[in-house]
């Protein structure tokens, strides 16, 4: 690997890195990169995966940000040895198509989480389907979301969601803040499962809709399924990879 593209988040600090690093290693444009080196926390990385979309470039992440959960560690010595020898990790994105209350339909990806929120004070009224099937007729609840594998120890799991191994296929469908049926605590689905989200009293229960960072407010309908035919490969030193962080992160304290 010797053709290398180094970003960099908006923070100073993760920029002067960029010009350091650029200085040292030399660089090129990212389409001309055989790997691009992302600076940033982890919502920059989720930011560089969205941009490397249509590219099959891999993405070495390392942590100029607050978490760092899918960064590396940051440093200037042995780059070159660090990423020949990184083990690789193939994500998909969720599709989300959502339809709004105003006659728009929307289009989004999503490496974490696709999830649905209340706009105001009243609690959201959903109806939930799976491939066809209703499953819930009524979820009173502040929002729900459906989780990747690679996101399930990010927002899913700060709303009491599984953790999932990243080889499983399987996805998570976790409420936020169930009211009723209060019990709830969600489902595990097959990778290949199609979500419907269908907003029940919109007019009176506002709702909006994110993947990752991309949002759409007031929307009516949500349908969300994973992509197979998209994959983006990032890259993390030998010995942290991100099936083993996954993994410790269940026996975190």
């Amino acid at each position: 690997m010797t053709r290398i593209a180094f970003v960099a988040s908006e923070r100073p600090e993760a920029q002067d890195a960029r010009a350091k690093l650029a200085r040292h290693y030399g660089e090129v444009r990212p389409e001309e990169a055989q790997v691009i080196v992302a600076l940033g926390g982890d919502g920059f990385m989720l930011e560089t995966l969205h941009a490397q979309i249509d590219s099959c470039t891999p993405i070495y992440g390392m942590n100029w940000g607050t978490l760092g959960f899918l960064m590396n560690e940051y440093s200037e010595d042995g780059l070159l040895e660090r990423i020949s020898a990184a083990e690789r990790t193939v994500v998909h994105p969720l599709r989300m198509v959502v339809a709004d209350m105003h006659g728009g339909l929307h289009r989004a990806l999503a490496f974490n989480e696709v999830s649905l929120l209340r706009q105001a004070r009243q609690t959201a009224k959903l109806r939930i389907s799976i491939d066809g099937k209703e499953r819930l007729a009524e979820l009173f609840c502040d929002g729900a979301l459906v989780s990747t594998p690679a996101g399930s120890t990010a927002y899913n799991f700060s709303a009491h969601g599984p953790i999932i191994p990243l080889d499983a296929q399987v996805l998570a469908l976790t409420p936020i803040s169930a009211f009723r049926p209060r019990r709830w605590r969600g489902a595990l689905l097959r990778h290949t499962a199609k979500v419907k989200f269908e907003i029940l009293e919109a007019d009176k229960r506002p709702v909006s809709a994110v993947a990752d960072n991309f949002e759409v407010r007031d929307v009516l309908e949500v349908h969300v399924s994973e992509d197979r035919d998209l994959a983006l490969t990032m890259l993390f030193d030998a010995g942290r990879s991100l099936e083993e962080r996954v993994l410790a992160e269940q026996f975190s304290s």
